[in-house]
């Protein structure tokens, strides 16, 4: 019995693109093997249930054309979300290996939010800047991942340095940073103890989420790090705990298969 698949999926945004180096006659022909094996086939299966079927159907495609990137990507895609890291980088491996233009972000955000490699991720996202600048993936720039990256390698000052770059660009081109820049970029000055400078960071981030409770819980242990009145604190704590309660915390679309690193899962009293 089949299971249609209605699950939202991150991944299925990238929708499907052929190889980028193949000629126009090879890529008609990979249109019709990705409907067959991967539209009409792979995508009819849930692959919290029936993951078998769902590979047999991409292994068949790939058994007439092994080249087609986006078929490796597609067996690789439900292993991460799983949790599945090894196994799922093989296959994202083969994506890369056939279509590095179209898939070397890709693999270099799963290794920074899913696989949590971050010095392998630092050197994928460095070659997607030497081939392309420092683009966009996942809604987010090569160099912010680059920032979280050396973020969770304890590296802080190169993570603030790339984070103050980042969102200072930002700000020139677009009026502000986005929200979890500048949540990042307060993070990278309170792991440096530099809580005044944090606190006017995360309050750059609260003007445009003012519900942000990751932000608040963090604001506020800055500010009784830096000394001010503990009452104060309290309430931002409080706000904090009432948002987070609400669900208003990190709102990435991925955050349905990983926690973001700094994210606040409970606040007690």
């Amino acid at each position: 019995m089949k299971f249609v698949f209605v699950l939202f999926s991150l991944f299925s945004i990238f929708g499907f693109s052929q190889n980028s180096n193949a000629s126009k006659e090879v890529q008609e022909k990979q249109e019709l093997i990705v409907k067959e094996h991967l539209n009409d086939c792979a995508q009819q299966y849930d692959y919290r249930i029936l993951m078998s079927e769902r590979q047999k159907c991409l292994d068949a495609g790939l058994a007439k054309d092994s080249t087609i990137a986006y078929l490796w990507q597609q067996k690789a895609m439900p292993l991460f979300k799983m949790r599945k890291y090894e196994a799922g980088m093989v296959f994202l491996d083969k994506a890369v290996k056939y279509d590095e233009k179209r898939w070397l972000d890709y693999r270099a955000f799963i290794k920074c939010i899913f696989v949590k490699s971050y010095k392998d991720a630092i050197v994928d996202f460095e070659k997607c800047k030497t081939l392309s600048g420092n683009s966009y993936v996942m809604d987010h720039s090569y160099d912010f991942h680059i920032a979280l990256s050396y973020l969770q390698l304890n590296e802080f000052q190169k993570a603030e340095r790339i984070f103050k770059q980042d969102t200072d660009d930002q700000k020139e081109r677009l009026g502000e940073a986005h929200h979890l820049d500048l949540f990042y970029y307060g993070i990278s000055l309170y792991e440096q103890n530099k809580f005044k400078e944090s606190i006017e960071i995360f309050n750059r981030a609260l003007k445009q989420y003012p519900e942000f409770s990751d932000v608040k819980f963090y604001k506020a242990i800055a500010m009784i790090r830096a000394g001010q009145p503990r009452e104060l604190a309290d309430i931002l704590l409080e706000e904090a705990k009432k948002d987070l309660e609400k669900g208003y915390s990190i709102n990435e679309d991925q955050i349905f298969y990983e926690m973001y690193p700094y994210q606040i899962r409970k606040l007690i009293n």
